[in-house]
């Protein structure tokens, strides 16, 4: 198995949810009213998973530019919130798949998923 190289990726912000919710259609407030989050018991609004899926997306397309998904499934295993610094990190295992993770900086694992890709 070969090791891909992490993607740091800046804080998630409370803007990147409430502009992801409008581009995906999903307005439900837990991803972008605070009180509405805070009465529902957690801490702050938390981050869709589509858009977590997105940054793995994103960073897998980076590892292998000249590629294209065949198979991409993810499980997430958290919540995420406004002002969380995340870690993009992959594995390879063989020519056409691998693993991908999401961690905070914690490591507290985000999402996990796996891919196979095609040659193009």
């Amino acid at each position: 198995m070969n090791e891909l190289s992490p993607i740091i990726k800046r804080p998630v912000e409370h803007i990147d949810l409430v502009k992801y919710a409008g581009a995906s259609g999903d307005f439900n407030e837990i991803h972008t009213v605070s009180h509405t989050t805070r009465e529902k018991g957690y801490s702050d609004v938390i981050a869709h998973g589509m858009f977590l899926m997105g940054w793995a997306t994103q960073a897998i397309m980076e590892w292998f530019p000249h590629r294209r998904f065949h198979v991409f499934k993810v499980r997430f295993q958290a919540v995420t919130h406004p002002g969380t610094a995340l870690t993009i990190k992959g594995n390879l295992e063989t020519n056409d798949n691998g693993e991908v993770e999401i961690v905070d900086s914690k490591g507290d694992i985000k999402l996990i998923g796996y891919f196979e890709l095609k040659r193009e």
